[in-house]
């Protein structure tokens, strides 16, 4: 399978996406996104035993030093940043040091977080190896931690040098880390591509068996989508809101229930269809909607962790202007919109589980 690139459109900022079969190996890809002579690979124990030595001869001619942090969204805190600027003290790199995330949504946002605090900003490119760091968290450049106040409430805008995706990595990952991913790609469908959302439905199946085929095609649009939006709205003023949907639900179930009893795509799969619930669309759009995310195997009912819970905890989110929480709803499917005019009575219904 050849590589199928993409450019991320932020003018002297712009980076190549590749997608692709063998990417990790793939020649002059890695190499010739690095600043410098210097190279720290951020992984995680479980991702770096996997795929480093594959990808290690791929850097070229430059210093490699490996640091694995602990596996699972636990870790994806500010003590875990700090271990990686304690490396790159440490080996005394410099500015033009590469930081190359090597791993899922994770790995890559506090690899990227401690790129952009690192000598105030280096380089850093993204090697995901999760479905769900392939088609949403590796582009776009958002980058950080959680707080046991909230999910993501410290980080940075810091773009990557190059997004190197190789499809080849998900043969590995678990069933439940597979159909979490999937929810992302739902997602883009739901909000700006109905034909997308009518290929899932008809291709899920071969999805599930991991078809390469399919698999590059639902990369490949998923990452179309996001790159015309970031292109246009790079930090979130505007469109850009839109990717969120069904993340504000999801953020709180994952910050009520603990972060990482629940996978990150699980709680947006529930979230996008709490989300559905509160929007003024038609059942069979609705019901469309919960179809395709029953099909991915993925929760279609919030956790029974109580309304209020779920309010405090959304209260925190990033979205929150003049203390009023913003929705990406739906019109119709294929055309979301943000918004804070909301019925109170539609907001605690849809946080309560309807034991679908």
């Amino acid at each position: 399978m050849s590589a199928y690139n993409l450019t991320v459109d932020l003018g002297d900022r712009s980076y190549p996406i590749a997608i692709g079969s063998g990417m990790l190996s793939a020649g002059s890809y890695l190499a010739d996104a690095l600043a410098g002579s210097q190279c720290l690979v951020v992984s995680n124990v479980t991702v770096a035993q996997l795929y480093f030595q594959e990808l290690k001869p791929s850097l070229g001619d430059v210093t490699v030093d490996l640091i694995e942090l602990p596996d699972g969204e636990a870790h994806k805190t500010v003590s875990t940043v700090q271990s990686i600027l304690d490396r790159l003290v440490e080996s005394k790199a410099g500015r033009d040091v590469t930081i190359v995330a090597l791993g899922g949504g994770v790995v890559g946002d506090v690899a990227g977080f401690a790129a952009a605090c690192y000598m105030r900003g280096v380089a850093f490119v993204q090697v995901p190896t999760t479905l769900l760091a392939q088609v949403d968290s590796s582009v776009g450049g958002k980058t950080g931690v959680n707080h046991p106040g909230g999910k993501n409430l410290i980080g940075a805008f810091h773009q990557p040098r190059s997004v190197i995706i190789d499809t080849d990595t998900l043969s590995t990952l678990s069933d439940r880390e597979f159909r979490a991913g999937l929810a992302e790609v739902i997602k883009y469908g739901a909000i700006a591509d109905t034909e997308f959302l009518g290929w899932l439905e008809e291709n899920m199946a071969t999805l599930l068996n991991r078809d390469p085929e399919a698999l590059a095609c639902a990369i490949r649009r998923s990452c179309e989508i996001k790159v015309d939006v970031v292109a246009e709205d790079e930090r979130e003023a505007g469109k850009r809101a839109l990717l969120n949907f069904g993340h504000t639900f999801g953020h709180a179930i994952e910050n009520t229930v603990g972060y990482g009893e629940w996978l990150h795509g699980e709680a947006v799969a529930a979230g996008m269809l709490m989300a559905a619930a509160m929007s003024d669309i038609e059942d069979a759009e609705r019901q469309r909607l919960v179809s395709l995310v029953e099909a991915a195997g993925l929760p279609v009912d919030p956790p029974a962790a109580g309304a209020a819970n779920l309010r405090e905890a959304m209260k925190l989110d990033k979205k929150v202007q003049s203390n009023k929480i913003r929705f990406v709803l739906l019109r119709r499917l294929g055309d979301a919109f943000v918004t804070a005019d909301y019925d109170d009575a539609a907001l605690d219904r849809a946080l309560e589980p309807t034991g679908a």
